[in-house]
């Protein structure tokens, strides 16, 4: 054993004493064989952790809660290395362990749950290590979704969840119906939305803090980091979890699914407002039964979502004006900054395609005042500056120059939102091409000195120096 452990177990000695002391009936050799298999799977030689775990394991599973975490890592390491009966002897281990981790540690140190964490990963682990059949790993995930959502945060977890239950629905399962599917599928979205929120949350403090030219601390840019991976992870299987619903949340099943569901659900706020949202998301708001669920959500309950409904309807019908004082009376109703942010950047993607782009750029900067985190939001204003290339500026230098502007504000998009960084770095080196060249600078004289931009962009933008 090298010294640094050595040491090491040292400290972990002194810092158990008292608790030894206190526990007379505990194996005097818990706490030396827990610092023990502690030190040895920090440095993840997980061989050697396994004996000294595999005994407070079984002595004393009371005694730390590290021997949950760490020994979930032990015994997966075992897993991988072991076939046959003694892989499955191993997963067996596993699987009790999660039994025993709610037994003994359901809440972390500070007393918050965390049933739905671990339940959730005994889930994934038999979905890993193919325990159990199908449903019965659907069983498991919707267990800790039920008991204790909050703690099951997880992204790949909430994408299998729904995932194995897509596959019991393909699979002709009795009980997974199509409105069971689809209210699974809007719990799940949302748990999403709500995780990505609060990474928002906390992203955004930390963008303010930057924009303000205000260096950060070591800690905050690890933060950053974390927030940043995780915000993508979500993004991600969220993106995922649309694609598995994409096939069957077509206008064709949608509608008569709502229609045959409307009368009893009219008085359902939760439900009226599930099925206008995805009637909106799939584009089939020229549907009649459009207009009936969003006039039955206005009449039960004015509210931001149902202003905003009967604001595009109001476009539906090309009443601009009265479109506009619904979409606006839905931000008044509205309290939440980023469901705030999220009905501006929509209203500002209705002005796109209307071809009003002062006003679409216009909603886009306002939702980016409430969530500086909204890469979209850059990326829309982006596109708007490229599609007035022809418009903007006395010449054609001056016109290929607004490129370098919408190139600008794309890049933008990537810095405030790690999951759009590839996304908004393809975007804006195809408009950097759409650039005037080397040549073009040189030839114009033009290297270092700034052109404005007259149109609707009212704006400038410095040309590179060669």
């Amino acid at each position: 054993m090298n010294l640094k452990i050595q040491k090491s177990i040292t400290v972990w000695m002194v810092l158990l004493g008292a608790f030894t002391m206190l526990s007379g009936q505990m194996n005097s050799d818990c706490p030396t064989n827990l610092s023990i298999f502690a030190e040895y799977a920090k440095v993840k030689n997980y061989d050697a952790a396994y004996e000294p775990w595999k005994k407070v394991n079984t002595e004393c599973p009371e005694l730390n809660v590290a021997t949950f975490k760490y020994g979930k890592k032990i015994v997966a390491h075992k897993i991988k290395n072991a076939t046959g009966d003694e892989k499955q002897a191993f997963v067996s281990e596993l699987m009790q362990l999660y039994d025993d981790w709610l037994t003994h540690f359901p809440k972390s140190k500070s007393g918050v749950s965390e049933v739905g964490k671990i339940i959730a990963d005994k889930a994934q682990s038999m979905l890993d290590y193919k325990v159990g059949s199908q449903k019965e790993v659907f069983e498991m995930f919707d267990k800790a979704f039920t008991e204790d959502a909050a703690s099951f945060t997880y992204p790949k977890g909430l994408y299998n969840y729904f995932k194995t239950m897509y596959q019991l629905y393909k699979s002709g399962e009795p009980s997974v119906t199509i409105e069971a599917l689809f209210d699974k599928y809007e719990d799940v979205s949302e748990k999403f939305e709500l995780e990505n929120t609060k990474l928002a949350k906390k992203l955004d403090v930390i963008l303010k803090k930057e924009d303000n030219g205000t260096a950060l601390t070591s800690r905050e840019t690890r933060n950053k980091r974390v927030y940043e991976i995780n915000s993508v992870a979500n993004t991600t299987y969220a993106n995922n979890l649309d694609a598995i619903i994409a096939k069957e949340s077509t206008c064709e099943n949608l509608i008569p699914l709502y229609r045959k569901n409307f009368d009893q659900n009219k008085t359902n706020e939760v439900w009226l407002n599930r099925a206008a949202g995805r009637m909106d998301g799939k584009e089939c708001t020229d549907d009649p039964l459009f207009v009936e669920l969003v006039e039955a959500l206005h009449a039960l309950n004015p509210s931001a979502n149902s202003a905003y409904y009967l604001g595009l309807l109001n476009d539906k019908k090309n009443n601009s004006s009265e479109a506009l004082r619904y979409y606006e009376e839905s931000l008044t109703l509205e309290t939440d900054p980023y469901k705030k942010a999220k009905t501006l950047y929509k209203i500002a993607v209705k002005f796109k395609k209307r071809g009003q782009k002062s006003s679409a750029r216009s909603y886009a900067n306002k939702a980016l005042s409430y969530q500086p985190s909204l890469g979209r939001a850059y990326l829309l204003i982006a596109s708007l500056y490229t599609s007035s290339a022809n418009a903007c500026g006395n010449t054609q230098f001056e016109k290929r120059a607004v490129y370098w502007l919408a190139a600008q504000t794309a890049k933008k998009a990537g810095r405030v939102d790690a999951s759009l960084k590839k996304a908004a770095a393809k975007t804006a080196a195809s408009y950097e091409g759409r650039a005037p060249s080397k040549t073009d600078i040189f030839t114009e004289g033009m290297a270092g000195k700034t052109v404005t931009f007259d149109c609707w962009i009212k704006a400038s933008v410095k040309v590179p120096t060669l």
